[in-house]
């Protein structure tokens, strides 16, 4: 579960940076963190870059 939690997330940033026209996403990280005991949530963060 946590796994597809971490795609989906990776999915979304990608997504983004897709929209803002950026060519690649670096220094990507992910961070999670315990809602409650039976949630969890992942965030996705990255630099969307645009090559010269």
């Amino acid at each position: 579960m946590l796994s597809e939690a971490r795609d989906q997330a990776i999915e979304r940033m990608t997504a983004e940076a897709e929209k803002l026209g950026a060519d690649a996403i670096v220094e990507m990280r992910l961070t999670t963190s315990q809602i409650s005991q039976m949630a969890s949530e992942v965030l996705a963060y990255g630099t969307a870059v645009k090559l010269q």
